[in-house]
This record gives C-alpha cells, sequence and structure tokens, in this order.
C-alpha cells in the first residue's frame, strides 16, 4: 500500500497534522503578528491549515512544500476555496530538496512534526535558520520524552532513546546553535488523544464507504498496531511541542 495514501485516510478528518488544540492553534496564528508583505515557508505542510489560516489572517505570501501527493491537493483546494487572493504556492516535494528561488530568504521558515526530513531536531533548525533572514522566526514542531522510554516501546516504534529528547533540550540545542528561544506551545494528553484517535474514527469510516479496497486488511492492521503502541506506552511517554526561536 502506498504509505501517502494510509496518511490520506487516517488524517482525512484532521484540520492540523499534529497534535494541537484550536484553541491552542489559534493563540499561535495570533502570536506571530505578521505584516502583509511577510514570506513564509512551510516544509512538510501538510494539508497547508497553516499557511492558508496565516493567509487568511494577514495576507501574507507563502511557499508550503510537503511529499505527499494527497496532501498537496488538499492544499491547494483549501488555497482556492478560501483565499484565492492570497499568493500561496504548493510544491509536491521531499522538503529536504527544496531551495529558496533565487536564494530568496523568508522571514518565517518552518517545520511542524517532520524533523526526520533533515535527519533530526539539530539538522531541521540548521536547515531552517540558512532559509531565515536575519532576525526572521525559526519554528519547529517536535516530540519530546515525558519519561524515559521502555525498550519495548522503541523497538515498536524502531528507533532508540536519542531520537528524541526532554523538552528543555529541544530549547537547548536551538540555542548552541544561536537561535534564540522566545516562546513554547506544548501539547497535552486531550491534543493527543485527540489526534490519535480521530484516525482510529477516519480509518472507521474509510472502511465502512470503501468495502472493496484491496488495502483494507493492511490499514486495518496498521491502524491496530499504532492504536496499541499508543495506549500501552506513547500516551504517557512523548508529547509534542513548538518552540519559536529568533535567527540572530
Amino acid at each position: 500500500m502506498d504509505k501517502w495514501k494510509y496518511y490520506d485516510i487516517t488524517h482525512k478528518h484532521h484540520v492540523l497534522c499534529n497534535p494541537m488544540s484550536e484553541e491552542k492553534f489559534e493563540r499561535f496564528c495570533q502570536l506571530l503578528n505578521l505584516s502583509k508583505d511577510a514570506r513564509i515557508l512551510d516544509i512538510a505542510c501538510g494539508k497547508g491549515e497553516v499557511l492558508v489560516r496565516l493567509a487568511e489572517k494577514y495576507g501574507m505570501s507563502g511557499v508550503g512544500v510537503d511529499i505527499s501527493p494527497f496532501f498537496i491537493n488538499d492544499c491547494k483546494k483549501k488555497h482556492l476555496e478560501r483565499v484565492p487572493e492570497s499568493d500561496l504556492i504548493f510544491i509536491e516535494l521531499d522538503g529536504a530538496k527544496y531551495r529558496p528561488e533565487s536564494g530568496a530568504l523568508f522571514d518565517v521558515a518552518m517545520c511542524l512534526g517532520a524533523s526526520w526530513i533533515f535527519e533530526d531536531h539539530v539538522g531541521t533548525l540548521k536547515a531552517l535558520k540558512q532559509m531565515t533572514k536575519p532576525g526572521g522566526l525559526v519554528i519547529i514542531g517536535e516530540p519530546f520524552w515525558l519519561r524515559e522510554p521502555d525498550i519495548e516501546y522503541l523497538k515498536a516504534l524502531k528507533m532508540t532513546r536519542d531520537s528524541f529528547r526532554l523538552h528543555k533540550e529541544n530549547v537547548y540545542q536551538g540555542e548552541e546553535l544561536g537561535l534564540t528561544c522566545l516562546y513554547t506551545l506544548v501539547s497535552n494528553k486531550d491534543d493527543w488523544d485527540h489526534y490519535e484517535t480521530l484516525q482510529w474514527w477516519a480509518v472507521d469510516k474509510y472502511i465502512q464507504s470503501h468495502s472493496d479496497d484491496p488495502d483494507n486488511q493492511e490499514i486495518l492492521e496498521k491502524t491496530k498496531t499504532a492504536k496499541d503502541i499508543y495506549l500501552k506506552w506513547g500516551r504517557d511517554t512523548i508529547s509534542w511541542g513548538i518552540y519559536i526561536f529568533r535567527n540572530p
């Protein structure tokens, strides 16, 4: 089964493809207080809600990059339906391969929840920093450990303890690169439950309406595995935060 088809199915009903409530997302958008001439880059933009919502509020321009053809189609549709006059460009591409046109830097460069694109947290901060104007904002969404992860949990995720860090380490690693952390926004269990369990709901809806899809058994098995991992370990072990840094 195509990986991006699976993510499209599991995230069909998500406005945001990350564990963040509407209230926190609105707070995030208000906090940025962008000027109309600001240029924003969103690597791994998902379904484009961040750029579209910011364009609704501020009328700025932006570039969204995502490798999923399903999500990019959602982005373009959302753009036309909600802010057709806004200068937004959505590109289907591996985010690691994106280069700003003519080397132009952005006022804000972000990657929310996909640091694997640039190998890890530090790699992502470095990449975003290079595409951000002096004095601009570098924004990253990144998991962090709430407690030491069980060995069985790490094996199930095919990860190591060093795949993520503590909340404070996510801050310090950015500041070691010369960035200044200005604000953090952290998910709680309700945010996580909504993000995770809405996927269960979406899969059930899909199976009911696509009973002849030959991928259904694999979809159900993958979802069951993810559900068990979340309930057994993830819910009490990992969280997620948005980190806003100032580029010097």
